[in-house]
């Protein structure tokens, strides 16, 4: 991987009001930066479009309607998992790729939920009311959790809208998120994973791309395809370069207004650890993938997740590594801090930065058992999953609202039950095999003879235990787990399945780690209040929040980069036929049968991917890129190599946004998958 390029970040960072910078709420859009800038007057009215048009995909990614009839666009990485879910054996849609020619063929998503964001409520003044002076940090943060779990019943109860109360700024301001909910989501058409993921994990990340990373899903209402009059218009010409271009999409997370202290717990701690992690379960998977044909299969979109999370944090930590960064941000917080400190009313704010470090110090001493026991790594089974489910359900349902659990409230009922009954194929062979995996950790992390460790083995080895559980285990079953669910607390304490025994044998010790971490969270997020009130004083509208997942516009310009060799804003599918064959038609960089027999139907000049300094992270994919008139003109699909810093600084000088061109869908889909249909209802 070709090193970041911190010297630009440093620059970019000391110039951000210069820079295309910024993951902004739709409720307090950059409209003065962009019309300064860029000389474009941001409208409500072209905003609301815009949110309205846009869609949060449940499992993590963006998308964006495209039709009246809830036709939606996003990335095929993003319904990658829905795909392999609807496969078979006999049936392998990643590998062939899927077409609807009918509308009785879409096929019908086990567990997707799609969320459009119809308004945003600030609520933070209420939030922090209910945290009274004097009260410790446990009642505090039992106090805030009651009141948020009151506020999303309140908004359900009235508006029948998905109701999220929003933590941003680290704990400086609360906003009620309402959402359109649909959870009956189909797919209409996918490439194949050949095209669609053209290069695989050696070109992820970086720049000349030629993927065909898209797919398209319906939803449906009342067992109609959904009503949506806010969609995109296509404009398969896109952009040119130097055009000024947005996206609207929901980065999952971002730690640009962390505290140093918190940063050094990242690149300690958090990154290491989930590196090991990944790094031993890419070498499993692909053992086991490599056994057999059908193991391939089903490996197959786990191994690409893990591949995509091992390089991405590994470029992360390399930054955090990087000591002219770590000095920057060092340089940075000092700065900030003399300036809290010049006034009286800021010093709260200055001494805010030692409680945290203070925390985060506290936290390092059980957060490997946090992780292990509350965070399931020891247990790394979706049938664990369903366990702790059904259990926590059960024991949450008999308390107030307030005092449940967060994802136990009435709130979350909906979105709980779309993933405990859903019927996507359990292969018991490879959770076996996952859990196997994590009890050896498991014992490794927190010694053989810990008194914990030594009740979950139950006097097994980690692979003997691992097979009596997912063999004796009846979770895989929707009827069993909606029986369990349906019977409450009674059921599933009468319930000798092993998988629910083995929850109830932690579930006491993880939950009291669990109270411990969120006390020592409500005490960060209270000096982050602090930090931002003085920040606002200070800086104004020129700062925005950490990405929550939560829908944000960015804005930028079509432009390649210099990087040793200057590296063109587009490619086309000519350089992608180059590539190729130059590689020797190989894995990752083969063609599918079908592609080969008539590619020679394409247009050579068809632009196929582009990059543009609109500022994203994880979470963006399948994010629209429109123009100033609102139309669709790119779809997001990935970060090159200096992006991934973004993650803590913004930088332009080689950090970019790459998409997927219109026309090359629009070309893909006529010359090589013939999808009338889909390409009739664009209006094509």
């Amino acid at each position: 991987m070709r090193p970041l390029c911190f010297a630009g970040l440093l620059l970019a960072a000391s110039l951000a009001a210069r820079a295309d910078e910024g993951m902004w709420l739709f409720n307090k859009p950059p409209v003065r930066q962009v019309k300064e800038k860029h000389g474009f007057e941001i409208t409500p009215e072209w905003l609301e479009h815009l949110q309205k048009s846009s869609v949060r995909f449940g499992n993590g990614g963006s998308g964006s309607f495209v039709s009246a009839q809830g036709l939606i666009l996003t990335n095929h990485h993003v319904g990658a998992g829905m795909i392999e879910k609807l496969s078979t054996p006999e049936r392998d849609l990643l590998k062939d790729g899927f077409h609807a020619k009918e509308p009785g063929e879409e096929l019908k998503c086990p567990d997707l939920e799609l969320n459009v964001l119809m308004g945003i409520e600030d609520v933070t003044d209420r939030v922090n009311a209910a945290v009274k002076a004097g009260q410790s940090a446990e009642e505090a943060a039992a106090a805030r959790r009651a009141v948020i779990a009151a506020i999303e019943k309140e908004s359900l109860d009235a508006t029948g809208l998905r109701s999220d109360v929003v933590t941003l700024f680290q704990g400086g301001a609360y906003h009620l998120y309402r959402y359109q909910r649909y959870t009956d989501v189909r797919l209409v058409f996918a490439p194949d994973a050949q095209a669609a993921a053209f290069g695989g994990d050696p070109d992820n990340f970086e720049f000349p791309r030629h993927c065909l990373d898209y797919a398209f899903f319906r939803a449906y209402e009342n067992g109609a395809p959904a009503k949506t009059p806010h969609f995109l218009k296509w404009k398969s010409a896109g952009a040119e370069e130097g055009e000024l271009v947005f996206t609207s999409g929901h980065p999952g997370r971002t730690n640009r207004s962390v505290t140093f202290a918190q940063l050094q717990s990242i690149r300690d701690e958090g990154f290491p650890q989930r590196l090991e992690q990944l790094y031993r379960s890419e070498a499993l998977h692909r053992a086991w993938s490599d056994r057999d044909p059908e193991n391939a299969r089903r490996a197959k979109g786990a191994i690409v997740g893990i591949q995509n999370g091992r390089k991405a944090i590994q470029a992360r930590l390399n930054g955090l590594l990087d000591p002219q960064l770590m000095k920057h941000q060092a340089e940075e917080e000092s700065r900030l801090r003399a300036a809290f400190r010049a006034k009286e009313e800021w010093r709260e704010a200055d001494a805010a930065f030692d409680r945290i470090a203070r925390a985060e110090a506290e936290e390092r001493s059980f957060s490997t058992r946090l992780r292990m026991l509350e965070g399931a790594e020891g247990f790394a089974t979706g049938l664990f999953g369903i366990a702790r489910t059904l259990l926590r359900a059960a024991e949450e349902a008999g308390k107030p609202d307030g005092q449940r659990l967060r994802g136990y409230q009435e709130s979350s009922r909906v979105s709980l039950e779309l993933d405990l009954f859903s019927d996507e194929p359990v292969y018991k062979d490879l959770e076996a095999l996952r859990l196997e995996n994590s009890l050896t950790v498991l014992c490794a992390k927190l010694g053989a003879d810990d008194p914990a460790v030594v009740a979950i083995l139950d006097g097994k080895s980690p692979r003997e235990r691992a097979a009596a559980l997912i063999d004796g285990t009846r979770l895989d079953e929707v009827a069993t787990r909606r029986k369990l669910y349906e019977g409450g607390k009674e059921a599933v304490l009468a319930s000798d399945d092993p998988m629910i025994a083995l929850a109830r044998k932690i579930d006491a010790e993880a939950r009291e780690l669990r109270a411990k971490a969120e006390v020592l969270d409500e005490g960060i997020a209270q000096a982050h209040r602090q930090i931002t009130l003085a920040r606002y004083a200070l800086e104004g509208d020129s700062i925005y929040p950490d990405a929550t997942f939560s829908l944000r516009l960015s804005f930028g310009v079509v432009k390649g980069y210099h990087d040793r060799v200057e590296v063109p804003a587009m490619t086309s599918f000519r350089s992608m036929d180059e590539r190729h064959r130059k590689q020797g038609g190989i894995p990752p960089f083969d063609l599918s049968e079908v592609w080969q027999q008539r590619a020679g139907g394409l247009d050579p000049k068809t632009p196929l991917n582009f990059v543009s300094t609109n500022d994203i992270t994880g979470g963006n994919s399948g994010s629209p890129v429109v123009n100033r008139q609102g139309e669709l003109v790119g779809l997001i699909f990935d970060t090159n190599a200096p992006g991934l810093v973004s993650d803590f600084a913004y930088t332009e000088a080689q950090g970019r946004a790459v998409s997927v061109h219109p026309a090359a869908i629009v070309e893909s889909m006529r010359v090589i998958y013939r999808a009338e249909r889909v390409l009739a209802e664009l209006g094509l």
